[in-house]
């Protein structure tokens, strides 16, 4: 393995110095062609007949053709030192950038590449209670940087390993063993007349030699398990690699080749567990990188979205070139194995358990999807698309198709199998917030029923539940899996907030596309109209998207006479949100999720100077007092799902977080007031048995109402205390305020859901 020492002293140089030889000699070899076809040849079969010149100008050719096999070889390898000259400048280039971010970091890089930080920097501190803390972190720094420059080092030696590869079969070099075979096979040493000039194509077909002994049956041990894990890790980004490696392979020996990797990491060979699921990374990344799709822009350069119109033409004049007959032809070659029916032990196990002696396959989009979770690469918008959209033409096509004995939800370590490929694959797109929208959104003209159809039409029960008593067949109802939408809704949560559910959290304020809103919207009207029926797996991504678009929420919930509109976004329907909030909160956590999100957005309504002060007084105590009796109106109406812990304890700031819009800074101090409020008022009375009766909200609410006026008043003092504006006092004027909007909001609220 090359060492950072070998880097840093190493001169690229002769590199090009050697491809330009080698170019000449290429060059040498076509003028000795020529000259050999001009004066050897035609002079040699001058005048002879019959067999012996038939014998004589075959043998002349052979000739003449090493001269071109030796032009080929050449050439070839001069196209690969080229190629190596610019990978190794840019990998040694990004060393000295790591090296050179560690120096700026305090820390200096020794010959083995190790980063060292000066200790006696810290000598002035040793008696400072902190010291053994800043000591820690700067080991810990010291040992980041470290790994960092080894990885970049990694980087360079497994690209040195590929041009190794690459130069011994572009010069035909052979094996000891095949040497000997030659004379046998009646062959000799001849000129590379087949030698290519892309490293990546020979890498390429080693990594198919591997594929193959493993769909033979065959392990992969020792130094063959380690070569085949350098061939993914290196070139997994390239697409000529990729896109070789999966022509060779075709989808229906891929998908074989990622279940018996599978079987070899879970069941067969697990001491070599992480080497296997390494390489189904990737190929998983190499899966992406083959079906990548150009990022199309407009006449002015600007990104067209993804689904939308300018993006769909480009797209369909991209479908002509020649750039895209790979991603036609292995698309088209996934979709006819999506329903085929493959051998894999995850599955097989379950059937042992469950039905002992009836065997089970799974379908080529599980396996599919199972391969695409392992990635790390993000996939382009377009092929996610083409993914989830066949597997539902397949799922309409065959009803049941994905149906399995038993749960894969990952209580017992099988959560890694996609056992419904829809799913998996709208989880997977929720990485990339564009392609959940442009995937989900209904459009203007409702031409796009994609989300209808998940949120509405589809038939979500994937787990078969048949059972046998001997020979005996006992059909039972299919049954949905345990972790049931949990796919759908991440990417519901993405397309409408345009947030990775599960990335760090956005920089700056919060923006919606028309796309966002349409999809809350249509998701919004839909799941309401289900009441009680709505899928209580979308609760949770229901609060965080209502909590995304907190503005819009809040008008809703703090209007008595629905007729103020927000200043963005849609105008919700005050209906939908009422039987929304009250789905929501069926669930503490999710109920929490969305009264901590509205936290946030009546602290940005008190600070917002358009409005009216009292205004922003009586919309907050409104909506408390809708959010309270929503929340007394779901417990109420199914208290067999009262899922609420006795002892309340809430913990979900860090989900809320990345949902809550990018507010001001005294909003947010002020939100996080309220926040402490509210759950102290939790602590007090959610222990408290659930009667019939409904308690006015301002003594549920008293912490919380008392908070958000003192804040009210804070922003506002200078307004209340004026003689104009009797009644806003701190002198229990302003709560008397508040509790009386509060207790009005929830009498709209049980007036809305005819609750008496």
């Amino acid at each position: 393995m090359l060492s950072y020492q070998d880097l840093v002293t190493i001169k690229l140089g002769t590199l090009t110095t050697a491809a330009a030889d080698w170019e000449a000699m290429a060059g040498g070899f076509e003028d000795l062609e020529a000259l050999y076809a001009a004066k050897v040849e035609s002079a040699a079969t001058e005048g002879t007949a019959g067999l012996t010149a038939a014998a004589m100008a075959a043998q002349l050719a052979a000739t003449r053709e090493q001269f071109k096999g030796a032009q080929t070889e050449a050439r070839a390898i001069a196209s690969i030192l080229r190629d190596a000259h610019q990978q190794f400048s840019k990998l040694i280039g990004d060393v000295n950038d790591v090296v050179q971010q560690a120096k700026a970091d305090q820390m200096s890089v020794n010959s083995k590449g190790e980063a060292v930080y000066d200790f006696s920097k810290l000598a002035p501190y040793r008696n400072d209670p902190e010291y053994p803390k800043h000591a820690s972190l700067a080991k810990a720094a010291e040992a980041g940087w470290t790994q960092k420059i080894k990885d970049a080092v990694q980087k360079v030696d497994d690209a040195d390993q590929g041009v190794r590869l690459a130069l011994h079969e572009a010069a035909g070099i052979k094996s000891w063993f095949q040497r000997m075979l030659d004379p046998v096979n009646g062959q000799s040493h001849t000129f590379n007349g087949s030698a290519v000039g892309d490293i990546e194509v020979y890498e390429a077909r080693e990594a198919k030699q591997y594929a193959n002994q493993i769909l033979n049956g065959d392990k992969l041990q020792g130094d063959d398990l380690k070569e085949w894990q350098r061939l993914m890790r290196d070139n997994s980004h390239d697409k000529a690699f990729s896109q070789t490696l999966f022509s060779s392979l075709g989808a229906d020996k891929t998908l074989k080749l990622t279940n018996k990797i599978d079987d070899l990491a879970y069941f067969d060979d697990t001491k070599d567990k992480s080497a296997y699921l390494q390489i189904n990374g990737g190929i998983a990344d190499s899966l992406a990188t083959a079906t990548s799709v150009p990022d199309f822009k407009d006449a002015n350069g600007r990104h067209l979205p993804f689904g939308s119109k300018g993006y769909n033409d480009a797209f369909n004049n991209w479908l002509r070139t020649d750039d895209a007959q790979f991603y036609i032809k292995f698309g088209n070659d996934l979709r006819e194995h999506g329903t085929d029916e493959y051998d894999l032990k995850a599955a097989g196990d379950k059937v042992n358990t469950v039905a002992k002696g009836h065997g089970q396959q799974v379908r080529g989009y599980q396996s599919l999807v199972t391969l695409m979770q392992q990635g790390h690469s993000g996939y382009s918008p377009q092929f996610l698309s083409d993914v989830t959209d066949g597997a539902i033409a397949a799922e309409k096509d065959h009803p049941n198709a994905w149906d399995l004995y038993g749960n894969f939800d990952g209580k017992n370590g099988d959560g890694w199998f996609a056992n419904d490929p829809v799913d998996g694959a709208l989880g997977i797109m929720a990485r990339a917030p564009e392609a959940s929208a442009g995937y989900l959104d209904p459009h203007a003209d409702g031409s796009n029923d994609r989300l209808h159809y998940l949120l509405k039409d589809r038939d979500w029960d994937v787990v078969n539940t048949t059972e046998w008593r001997g020979e005996r067949e006992i059909n039972g109802p299919d049954a949905q899996d345990t972790d049931d939408r949990r796919g759908l809704g991440d990417a519901l949560t993405a397309a409408a907030t345009g947030i990775d559910p599960h990335g760090p959290r956005p920089v700056g304020p919060t923006s919606h596309t028309d796309a966002n809103n349409r999809v809350f919207v249509h998701a919004l009207d839909v799941l309401s109209k289900q009441g009680d029926d709505m899928p209580s797996s979308l609760r949770d991504d229901m609060a965080k998207i209502m909590t995304n678009h907190g503005h819009e929420t809040y008008v809703a919930m703090s209007d008595p006479s629905g007729r103020r509109h927000p200043d963005v976004g849609p105008t919700l329907d005050q209906n939908q949100v009422m039987e929304m909030t009250k789905q929501i909160s069926r669930s503490e956590h999710s109920y929490g999720l969305l009264h901590e999100g509205m936290n946030y957005a009546i602290m940005d309504d008190i600070h917002d100077r358009s409005r009216r002060p009292e205004d922003t007084l009586s919309s907050a105590g409104y909506a408390v007092g809708f959010m309270e009796d929503g929340r007394y109106a779901a417990l109420k109406s199914d208290q067999h799902d009262y899922t609420w812990d006795k002892a309340w304890s809430y913990h979900t700031l860090g989900g809320a977080l990345n949902f809550i819009p990018v507010y001001g800074d005294a909003a947010q101090r002020g939100a996080d007031v309220l926040t402490s409020a509210w759950i102290i008022d939790e602590q007090q009375h959610q222990a408290d048995k659930l009667t019939s009766d409904s308690q006015q909200t301002y003594h549920l609410r008293r912490n919380q109402l008392n908070s958000i006026a003192d804040q009210w008043y804070s922003v506002n003092s200078d307004w209340a205390s004026s003689h104009d504006h009797p009644g806003y006092s701190p002198n229990d004027g302003v709560y008397k305020q508040i509790e009386g909007w509060a207790n009005d909001g929830g009498a709209q609220f049980r007036g809305m859901a005819g609750i008496h």
